[in-house]
């Protein structure tokens, strides 16, 4: 029994230290880029297996030696890059100042799931919290018929209903300044790009995003998702915008592409030196990962983030409520990381390599959309009428 036990130790070992090793490839594909997502699960396995083998191995030769050095450095990389989201580290955010009239941003992202039906959850959830802001993901028309429930106190909206998985619905308390809807890599993957007024009157940028993940399903590759976002980050700081990101970016926030986002953007994450807020997958507890991610500009504090209860998707809400205090933007700003050269010019290669990309699937999704239209046109049509 034992012997089996150390044998068992010795593969989950051996994976741990292929697993991380193999994130290290330059590559988009997703059976690469796959590895980013569980890296507290291969942090706990490779916990577990060093324990096991330091208690289990019977005779210490090289070969032992060997793998629990390789073990150790592979424990040591997945703890350096989920360590930064929990309270070990310095926080990246101040917590918010007591002020008499704040000004604050409460703001709820929420990835539906189109299939799901239980929409009075979200209804009362948001009837129950009263967020300023309203993301949902994957939203179409039934849902958008039952966020109508809520339209009496949210009078700005956006809505981007769509039967594929990527709808997007954006419902506001504040003013919402000149919205669009934009497609920036693929034709039917839509993002929000807007300004919205604060109670003090001032204007600041919020951008909703949905890009699609490197899955076997969806997108073989991360480049489109990881140019998407981005093509947004250099924007903002491009522009110097004051600005929120918000949504379920198919990503995780230790990922390369999602570091490197925030030194091109500028943007601050509130989780860092806090804890996680792992969001997907509900059903799941040990295969928990953040997907639904807020960043935003150092302009702004903490008040809270929060995971809500589900409502039925395979995606917890979340709500974050932001302070804005510009008197707070000198100090955190020398938290945010800044851009190096090689950051530009990745970046700069990464985002046309997601426009060729996007060309790319956009045509293919064109294809399956008119082969779909066609099959429901064949079922559908009567067959012709005898003489």
């Amino acid at each position: 029994m034992l012997d089996i036990l150390h044998t068992t130790f010795q593969i989950l070992a051996g994976l741990i230290i292929f697993a991380s090793a193999w994130g290290l490839l330059p590559l988009d594909n997703w059976w690469v880029r796959g590895v980013d997502f569980p890296r507290i699960q291969f942090l706990v396995i490779g916990v577990v297996s060093l324990i096991g083998l330091l208690l289990l191995t019977p005779d210490w030769q090289w070969p032992e030696i060997a793998l629990i050095i390789a073990l150790v450095l592979a424990i040591g990389f997945q703890l350096r890059m989920v360590l930064p989201y929990t309270r070990l580290w310095k926080q990246e955010v101040l917590l918010a100042k007591a002020m008499d009239n704040p000004v604050q941003v409460k703001l709820m992202v929420s990835n539906v799931l189109t299939p799901n039906n239980n929409t009075q959850a979200l209804v009362d959830l948001v009837s129950q919290k009263q967020p300023d802001i309203l993301i949902t993901l994957e939203s179409d028309k039934k849902w958008e018929r039952a966020l109508e429930a809520i339209e009496s106190e949210y009078p700005y909206t956006v809505k981007v209903p769509l039967d594929n998985l990527y709808g997007m619905h954006l419902y506001s308390k504040l003013e919402l300044i000149d919205p669009e809807v934009k497609y920036l890599l693929i034709d039917d993957i839509p993002s929000i790009h807007t300004q919205v007024r604060l109670s003090n009157d001032e204007v600041i940028w919020l951008y909703c995003l949905h890009p699609m993940p490197p899955s076997p399903t969806e997108a073989d590759k991360s480049t489109t998702r990881d140019a998407e976002l981005l093509i947004v980050g250099r924007h903002i700081k491009a522009n110097d915008q004051t600005a929120i990101l918000a949504g379920d970016l198919n990503d995780v926030a230790w990922s390369k592409t999602t570091l490197m986002f925030q030194r091109i953007s500028g943007l601050l994450d509130p989780r860092i030196g806090r804890f996680f807020i792992n969001t997907f997958h509900v059903n799941y507890p040990f295969l928990r990962w953040a997907l639904d991610h807020i960043f935003h500009s150092p302009c702004f504090t903490l008040v809270n983030i929060e995971r809500l209860p589900s409502i039925g998707s395979d995606h917890f809400p979340v709500l974050t409520t932001l302070q804005y205090e510009h008197c707070a933007q000198a100090e955190q700003e020398q938290n945010a990381t800044s851009a190096t050269l090689k950051d530009k010019q990745e970046t700069a290669e990464k985002i046309e390599e997601g426009k060729k990309e996007g060309v790319r699937l956009s045509e293919e999704h064109a294809e399956q959309q008119n082969g779909d239209n066609t099959e429901a046109e064949m079922t559908t049509t009567p067959p012709p009428q005898r003489p």
